[in-house]
């Protein structure tokens, strides 16, 4: 399944490119808004692509090189986005993006278990093989308290001590393996008023435990800040968040940077999806994009 890009038109816009600049997608995924760089500019706005998952990267890199020659990708996490920059020699850059959405081919086709529509080992680990923590040991292995810890703090979880309780029952009878075995905690958990409700009523707690094995939250702090600290005067940070846990991080340090005087607010308000956009692609409909400005020195 091919991943659709969300606010990408205004994303893209929102970046102020001109020729001659460096934009860095730090969550490169489908490439979807690279790809429009791409088409507008050519080799004439360089573009360095960041993404944790080996796989989006080689389908992206097909695409890209089709479209300029001036497209470097490297799999890092965007927390990391100054050494890669350090590496290529690179000091000032003109644009930013993080697209903090899971892509439609991570859900779809990673068989990494972040979707509850499929039954996958579970793991959720944005990189292919990675040796760490995964979502079958967080479930198997930590205390109750910690699990609905990280249900309430990460999912917002408003079953969250009756779900952690649920978890710890099951994997006493028998280890957690497949996310269908954390679909069916969640299901005897989840009161049958719950379950009536637009949102299905796992959501959250797969939202919960992949933030937690890729300690999503830590790593936007770091990777909003070492952006922020590589943008020209005049460079811009785009940042489409699609839950309230981001967006707020997103929200409070564009706020602060801006009293400060060291930024300028493009969006007072978060630029949200059109009605249409939300009919085509039902995923983008919690989509906000927020820009911030780099003033001069």
């Amino acid at each position: 399944m091919r991943h659709v890009p969300v606010l990408l038109h205004e994303a893209v816009e929102a970046l102020n490119l001109r020729d001659g600049d460096i934009f860095l997608d730090g969550t490169l995924g489908g490439a979807g808004h690279s790809l429009l760089v791409a088409e507008k500019f050519g080799d004439d706005v360089e573009i360095i692509g960041l993404d944790r998952d080996i796989e989006a990267l080689e389908r992206s890199g097909e695409r890209l090189r089709e479209l300029t020659k001036s497209a470097y990708l490297k799999l890092e996490s965007f927390r990391n986005l100054d050494t890669v920059l350090e590496s290529l020699g690179i000091e000032k850059i003109n644009a930013v993006l993080l697209d903090l959405g899971i892509s439609s081919e991570q859900l779809e086709e990673s068989g990494r278990g972040f979707s509850f529509q499929k039954d996958e080992p579970l793991e959720m680990t944005m990189e292919k093989d990675k040796k760490g923590v995964t979502a079958k040991e967080v479930l198997n292995h930590w205390d109750e308290d910690t699990l609905e810890l990280v249900l309430r703090g990460f999912g917002e979880e408003k079953f969250s001590r009756r779900i952690a309780a649920e978890i710890v029952r099951r994997r006493e009878e028998k280890p957690f393996e497949t996310t269908g075995d954390l679909l069916e905690a969640v299901r005897l958990a989840t009161p049958a008023s719950a379950k009536r409700h637009k949102i299905h009523p796992a959501t959250r707690t797969f939202q919960a435990i992949r933030i937690a094995v890729n300690e999503e939250l830590t790593a936007l702090e770091e990777g909003l800040k070492k952006a922020f600290e590589v943008l020209a005067p005049k460079g811009r940070l785009a940042v489409i968040s699609f839950h309230s846990l981001e967006d707020r991080i997103v929200k409070n340090f564009m706020r602060d940077l801006a009293r400060e005087g060291r930024g300028k607010l493009i969006t007072k308000k978060p630029i949200t999806p059109s009605e249409e956009e939300v009919k085509n692609n039902p995923r983008s409909r919690s989509a906000k994009l927020r820009i911030l400005e780099k003033n001069e020195d």
